[in-house]
């Protein structure tokens, strides 16, 4: 039997599932936020976050929270969540864990600093997908 890793348009499906778990209220202030599903982070993105690997970071948020803006500044790049195919693989087979819910995990921090959420308000949102994904 052999088993073929999910492809990056696999990925994407699985984030907009996750996407529908997460409270309508977050999610209508969450709708321009690009999600963008890469094999690993960009060169650049590595020296940034000083990684020692590509697998070392399984998501990112590029952005500036909500509770950061200001309407007086212009627009400028979108804000966008990055979801890395290739470590969130690594980390999946490492653990054993369930890819969807590693991804929704993944994809609901990430969101989270859109918001500016604390880890604690990450988890508990987390949660909720965790329990509308079980129903």
């Amino acid at each position: 039997m052999t088993l073929t890793a999910p492809s990056l348009a696999d990925f994407e499906a699985m984030a907009e599932e996750a996407l529908t778990l997460i409270p309508d209220h977050l999610r209508r202030l969450a709708a321009d936020v690009v999600i963008r599903i890469e094999d690993f982070p960009d060169a650049e993105t590595e020296r940034e976050m000083d990684l020692e690997s590509p697998f070392d970071l399984l998501g990112l948020y590029r952005g500036i929270a909500l509770t950061d803006k200001s309407v007086i500044d212009p627009g400028g790049m979108p804000d966008m969540v990055f979801l890395y195919r290739r470590p969130i693989l690594d980390y999946w087979c490492e653990t054993g864990e369930d890819l969807t819910h590693l991804i929704r995990h993944v994809l609901i921090h990430e969101i989270g600093h859109h918001f500016g959420f604390s880890d604690a308000d990450m988890e508990y949102l987390e949660a909720q997908a965790d329990s509308a994904g079980e129903g």
